[in-house]
């Protein structure tokens, strides 16, 4: 009997495992929301406001912070859009994109607002989630080689019209 009641307990924790991973795997779909272009968010910023939305980018310029919450810039590629998060999500960001650097790529889940009534009518997103998918880099600046004969033609032109402008005094 003590056999027959080890197997039942084994196939009850078989059988709770197996339900708990199929519902994580069935919840994630509703959990992580397909991503929403900046362009469809503006284009139909009525349907899309008040609602949980995901959205991905990388996160330009500066992190600014107020209080226990900060603003950041994430741009798609098309458009950059204001998001709103915890002090806490935002220490995971660890480079914002600018001159001779890229940022942060990260996906964002949170409500949209068309014209969000706690930070003056803007458009934004009240993130509840954040992803970082690749991290940001600095940048090597490689020279032009076309500029750089652009300006040595424009140095000879120079010194040539120098040396005109003196024979021309004398």
């Amino acid at each position: 009997m003590r056999a027959h009641k080890h197997t039942d307990e084994r196939s009850l924790i078989v059988v709770a495992v197996a339900a708990a991973l199929l519902s994580m795997f069935f919840l994630q779909g509703f959990v992580f929301a397909q991503t929403v272009p900046s362009s469809e968010l503006i284009s139909k910023a009525k349907e899309y406001d008040g609602k949980t939305v995901s959205f991905e980018g990388e996160v330009i310029g500066d992190v600014m912070q107020r209080g226990d919450f900060v603003w950041v810039n994430v741009h798609d590629g098309t458009t950059a859009i204001g998001i709103w998060m915890s002090k806490d999500f935002a220490r995971s960001i660890a480079e914002t994109g600018g001159y001779r650097k890229t940022g942060d790529r990260v996906s964002i889940s949170g409500v949209f607002h068309q014209h969000c009534p706690e930070h003056g009518a803007d458009l934004d997103i009240h993130a509840d989630g954040l992803q970082v998918i690749a991290r940001g880099m600095r940048l090597a600046e490689e020279p032009h080689v076309s500029k750089s004969k652009l300006a040595l033609g424009f140095g000879i032109a120079l010194g040539v019209l120098w040396i005109l402008s003196l024979l021309n005094k004398r």
